[in-house]
């Protein structure tokens, strides 16, 4: 038996999969005071005494780096370089802001410690640390009172003897995080921050899942990576850092797989889960990258690409200063959550679609949750008074502007990097994705819709379809040993991934450069595929100018069977009933159908499907029908 969970900021979401086959899906409400009691909760429910394999989606070490709440932590750096973190890059994200906000930074300066040694870029070693200074450093450590200690020593991804000597010294007192093993690549302050995050996150990531082990013993643990595959939960405390896109990728995965058994390669995945949207672009295999940032700090590690923004179910509306309707990005989250909820008070984009007859008060998770509708229909009303309009124009403009900010996300994965969205199929899921997705479909031109099985739950579905999956590093500047690198690291994986299967990958760019793409290697000549990456990516190509190799890398990938999705058979197309809705600019009886009942043959809009999870809506004007796999197939 395996286990997908999804820990989200309004529901956790679990999907079980036994002898292959998805056997249960279900969701609770999280609760951001104790996430493992709700975990335990459902692992609980779901194995039901049998032993069990939980792949966890862990939002533990994207929280405390978001809200600073993370380990008391040092930085240990080569004497002279302290203010290496502070200091960051000179670019300015916001060029006519003359009073920019302070960098939040991770570490204050006197936490950030030098040592006299010093590696050259060459790897050679002109200076080791003394013995005597790090034993002295230790104690001004512990003086400190700091928990975590990142060591970043300058070149040391050319050679780690001066790193392994400092963390040797400081090892038993703290939780250590070294840049040689967490981040082993070229661009220092990327490199230092990197290790520093891992340091920072570290201690509450392995105290979590300690005691998430401890709790669930009789069950293996694993954690999904920013990158689609899973570590064991020992990895994961030890790299924390590759945890921070845990959820969102697990919804890529599951994006990648159902589109591809209905038909679609290229799919821009739309989760749209309670506090915020996450998208997506997949041709074939989802696209990653080793550039991301996590609310201003650089986070160099393989992650699958994904673009945030703060739109979601539980994003708040409002009215601002200027007399604009604003959508996000505060959420109500789980607690209080939205009004129609029963608790909270203030408006969100859910019980905007409650006000407009999109989602009734007896649907939500199959009847299990009652909805308050006059709840919501009072908490829509401060709005309409603000922008003194109707109760129902104040709703429909809640989800016009939460719709603006999520094509805009979409338009920064596609338009922005060279990728014509009408090409692409819009695989929503989430529990609104499939309320917003033809309307937004319709905006950017793009002519189909899937909405998976498992839409509420595809994130916890991808979970139990990933992989086992770790990757391996080197810096290759300037170095003619790039074969005995690659077994090096090959070797390790072996070790670490018995019989996993290798993938070579290098980052090559031209001379001169300041930027690599990361291609797949090809030994006799990994020329030829960066020239062809480079021209699709930024559309020429030199073939004239000399090619470097920056950075070699390796990926093991574990072997394991996936999740099984049997085909499932149309339905008869009864009607569950009819609602009144507001569609298309107005008021309407429109049809609803539970999605089990969808029929091969298509229907037309307007109509919604509800199921346990998640709601789609078929405006006027597009159609939907059951396609084999299971999934609904909605078209223009």
């Amino acid at each position: 038996m395996r286990i997908g969970v999804d820990a989200g900021g309004t529901f956790t979401d679990f999907v079980v999969v036994d002898g292959g086959r998805v056997v249960d899906s279900f969701k609770l409400r999280s609760d951001p005071k104790a996430p493992a009691q709700v975990i335990l909760a459902g692992i609980e429910r779901a194995a039901r005494g049998a032993r069990a394999e939980v792949v966890h989606g862990s939002t533990v070490a994207t929280n405390a780096l978001l809200e600073r709440k993370g380990a008391r932590t040092a930085l240990v750096t080569t004497a002279g370089f302290e203010d290496l973190v502070l200091i960051g890059r000179q670019n300015r994200e916001r060029l006519y802001d003359l009073t920019p906000p302070p960098k939040r930074v991770l570490v204050e300066s006197d936490s950030c410690f030098g040592v006299a040694e010093r590696t050259f870029a060459s790897g050679e070693v002109e200076r080791a640390p003394a013995a005597e200074e790090l034993a002295a450093l230790c104690g001004r450590l512990r003086e400190a009172g700091v928990d975590a200690v990142a060591v970043c020593f300058l070149h040391s991804y050319q050679n780690a003897a001066n790193e392994r000597a400092a963390a040797e010294a400081l090892r038993g007192g703290f939780y250590l995080s070294v840049s040689h093993e967490v981040c082993p690549e070229f661009r220092e302050y990327e490199r230092a921050s990197t290790t520093l995050i891992n340091a920072y996150v570290g201690p509450l990531m392995e105290a979590y899942l300690g005691e998430l082990a401890e709790r669930t013993r009789g069950h293996s643990l694993a954690v999904l990576q920013s990158n689609g595959g899973f570590l064991s939960a020992e990895e994961a405390s030890r790299y924390a850092v590759r945890t921070v896109l845990s959820g969102p990728a697990g919804g890529v995965v599951g994006a990648i797989e159902t589109g591809r058994r209905s038909g679609f390669e290229k799919v821009l995945g739309f989760d749209m889960g309670g506090t915020s949207t996450d998208v997506s672009l997949c041709e074939g295999r989802p696209r990653e990258t080793v550039e991301a940032y996590v609310d201003g700090l650089p986070v160099r590690v393989p992650m699958l690409d994904i673009h945030t923004v703060g739109a979601g179910g539980g994003s708040i509306a409002r009215v601002d200063e200027g007399g604009l309707l604003r959508v996000g990005p505060e959420s109500a989250g789980a607690d209080p959550g939205p009004a129609c909820y029963g608790v909270g008070e203030q408006p969100t984009v859910t019980d905007a679609h409650v006000v407009l007859g999109r989602i009734a008060a007896d649907q939500f998770l199959g009847g299990e949750m009652r909805i308050d509708v006059e709840r919501a229909e009072r908490a829509l009303d401060g709005i309409a008074a603000r922008l003194s309009v109707s109760r129902e124009e104040a709703a429909a403009g809640v989800l016009r502007v939460a719709n603006a900010n999520m094509q805009r996300a979409i338009r920064v994965v596609s338009i922005e990097r060279g990728h014509d969205p009408r090409e692409f199929a819009l695989l929503a899921f989430g529990g609104c994705g499939g309320l917003h997705a033809c309307e937004i479909s319709e905006e950017l031109g793009m002519r189909a819709v899937v909405s998976p099985r498992y839409a509420g739950a595809l994130s916890a579905l991808g979970m139990v379809m990933a992989e086992r999956v770790r990757d391996y590093a080197a810096g290759a500047l300037g170095r003619a040993d790039v074969e005995q690198r690659f077994r090096a690291m090959e070797e390790q994986a072996q070790r670490e991934s018995p019989g996993a299967r290798m993938e070579r990958y290098a980052d090559l760019r031209y001379a001169g450069q300041s930027y690599e793409l990361t291609v797949p290697w090809h030994a006799a000549d990994p020329a030829p595929e960066f020239h062809a990456a480079h021209r699709r990516t930024y559309g020429y190509e030199d073939r004239a100018r000399a090619v470097e190799v920056v950075t070699l890398r390796v990926r093991a990938r574990g072997r394991g069977k996936k999740a099984e999705l049997e085909p499932e058979r149309a339905g008869s197309g009864a009607r569950r009933g009819e609602r009144r809705v507001f569609v298309d600019g107005r008021w309407r009886r429109v049809a609803v159908y539970d999605r089990g009942a969808v029929p091969g043959k298509a229907i037309t809009g307007p109509a919604l499907v509800v199921d346990y999870g998640s709601t789609t809506l078929v405006p006027g004007g597009w159609s939907v029908h059951k396609d084999r796999p299971g999934n609904l197939v909605l078209r223009r």
